[in-house]
């Protein structure tokens, strides 16, 4: 028989707050919502006030906020720990996991597109940890960081040579972090998704040729779902992984085994 308390010593949020990024739709939205059945209360980081994650957090019990951003605007994005302190909250974990792509041959590829991947995926991401980071060492408190990787933080991939750095950027940002903050109390871990049947893989879907190419690889024989991702979530947050910082746990059905 299970020993529930011993469960909950280990993986329990009761009593944290965290703030997501990405959380509308997909992984992130699903990460989420393992967080707050966890016990975790949320601050969503939005476009706008969609309310439908929302309700789905309060639905479940927990306490929810919205901060309105444009995560392409590096001034937004520094407003968001500071309106979330004005609210009287206090941030113990963060879910980075607002992304986007762009798909262009390489001797194409726009420099606006570039710099629109890179700011999205990368910056955001870095401004983001700073804050959270500082916020959280400065009250002498322990945090957990979470960032989303990608298997392009260890491949090339086709015709995405912005995101590619992007999540390259994204693997030593989360080593450089923890090597500075694990002392501190602060664990920064990252996630590399597979290939996940997400909104964002839509045209690698639709190619018949390079779907198929995928499927044959996956050693399980099927793309990756959103809630995949809820126990690695909960299992980063928690302290069932106090001692882990500056990993990348690769969650892929087995492609990098290959």
């Amino acid at each position: 028989m299970a020993d529930i308390e011993y469960l909950g010593s280990l993986f329990s949020l009761v009593g944290k707050t965290a703030l997501c990024t990405g959380a509308t739709r997909g992984i992130g939205q699903n990460m989420t919502l393992a967080m707050a059945k966890a016990g975790a209360d949320i601050i969503l980081v939005q476009r706008n006030e969609n309310p439908v994650t929302k309700e789905k957090v309060e639905a479940v019990g927990r306490k929810c906020y919205i901060i309105t951003a444009d995560l392409a605007s590096k001034e937004d994005v520094s407003a968001i720990v500071p309106k979330a302190v004005e609210l009287g909250l206090k941030i113990d974990i963060l879910l980075n996991c607002a992304g986007i792509q762009r798909r262009f041959p390489s001797t194409d590829f726009p420099g606006d597109a570039w710099e629109e991947v890179l700011q999205v995926n990368l910056t955001t991401c870095f401004i983001l940890c700073r804050d959270v980071g500082k916020h959280i060492i400065s009250d002498g408190r322990q945090g957990k960081i979470i960032n989303i990787a990608s298997l392009l933080t260890f491949q090339g991939g086709i015709t995405v040579p912005a995101y590619a750095a992007a999540k390259g950027g994204i693997g030593q940002l989360t080593k450089a972090l923890s090597n500075e903050w694990i002392s501190k109390g602060v664990n920064v871990n990252a996630i590399a998704p597979g290939y996940i049947a997400t909104d964002m893989n839509e045209a690698l879907i639709a190619d018949p040729v390079r779907s198929r190419q995928i499927l044959e690889r996956i050693p399980a024989q099927r793309w990756g779902s959103p809630s995949d991702f809820e126990g690695a979530a909960i299992y980063l947050a928690s302290n069932a992984s106090k001692y882990v910082s500056g990993e990348i746990l690769v969650i892929d059905g087995g492609w990098m085994g290959r």
